[in-house]
């Protein structure tokens, strides 16, 4: 008996070819559907416009730190005081840290996010020689400012890009659980894509002109329809466009039935960010008043 001849080895140039052209070829997949996707969205719950910085840079970047692993509320409890306690940046790096514990212990892990705050001020006040004037990250090209992001004690890809997106306009898409959650089932995503991946893997496929919109509509349908642990496919405008819902359709995957009760009402493109508005927008209202207008108001959070 001949025994066959083995199959010649493909050399490496011409695997990495290949490797490249499906790279490629996924991608103007992905282009083609983000389209499609975004226009239904937009019609559903309409279409996002960023309209300035809500908060100062500094402010925006240490709202982050105190969003990290905690809830809303709980994040805007611990900002507010932290607001109210110290009149500037300045004090708030000068102050003692358990002091600086002791005030933002409403937004969970107090010792570590006080330690943290007070690094990333003191990266930011050399940075910047006590002017805490972070405007040269509108300037600078964004992986640049990216970089120098990141590089602050306790900030990662998703902070640094809500700070870039939210406080400049920039280009930059912040993949938070809902966002990640939701381009996965669309197929936007391969599946166990690493959130660093995710971010580079989106923003390669979304125009910037649509970040902010592409960001918040995600978050939106991620909150009010493709929930975890199960979608409610029963009201998604998306279904035709869907990989998971074709593995409902075989009995593969699961989805949520249709809840009797669904908050409806007028949504503001500011409060779908940390699921609240800004403390300098409800200044001429109680703490107590500006959460509880969640009735009426979105609740999405930056995940």
């Amino acid at each position: 008996m001949i025994a066959a001849r083995p199959r010649a080895a493909r050399p490496r140039a011409s695997r990495s070819r290949v490797n490249r052209r499906r790279l490629a070829a996924l991608r103007r997949v992905r282009r083609a559907r983000i389209g499609p996707i975004l226009e239904r969205l937009a019609d559903r719950y309409g279409m996002p416009v960023w309209s300035g910085p809500r908060l100062d840079p500094v402010a925006e970047l240490i709202l982050t730190v105190l969003a990290q692993n905690t809830a809303d509320t709980n994040s805007h409890r611990a900002f507010v005081a932290l607001r109210a306690a110290y009149p500037s940046w300045d004090a708030v790096l000068a102050a003692p840290t358990n002091e600086l514990a002791d005030v933002i212990r409403p937004g969970g892990l107090a010792p570590t996010k006080s330690r943290r705050i007070q690094l990333v001020l003191a990266e930011v006040h050399d940075a910047t020689k006590g002017t805490w004037d972070l405007g040269y990250l509108r300037e600078w090209p964004l992986e640049q400012a990216r970089e120098w992001l990141v590089s602050l004690p306790g900030i990662g890809r998703k902070t640094a890009s809500i700070v870039l997106l939210f406080a400049f306009g920039r280009p930059a898409l912040p993949v938070d659980t809902h966002v990640y959650r939701v381009a996965s089932r669309l197929g936007l995503l391969p599946p166990r894509t690493d959130l660093t991946k995710a971010h580079d893997l989106l923003e390669e496929v979304v125009p910037p002109d649509v970040m902010y919109a592409a960001h918040v509509l995600l978050i939106r349908h991620g909150r009010e329809v493709c929930r975890a642990p199960r979608p409610i496919c029963g009201l998604c405008p998306l279904t035709d466009l869907c990989p998971y819902f074709a593995l409902v359709q075989r009995g593969k995957a699961r989805m949520a039935p249709i809840p009797r009760n669904l908050e409806r009402g007028p949504r503001y493109h500011d409060e779908l960010i940390h699921g609240w508005a800004p403390p300098e927008a409800g200044a001429g209202r109680g703490e107590g008043e500006a959460l509880e207008s969640r009735g009426d108001r979105a609740e999405v959070a930056q995940g």
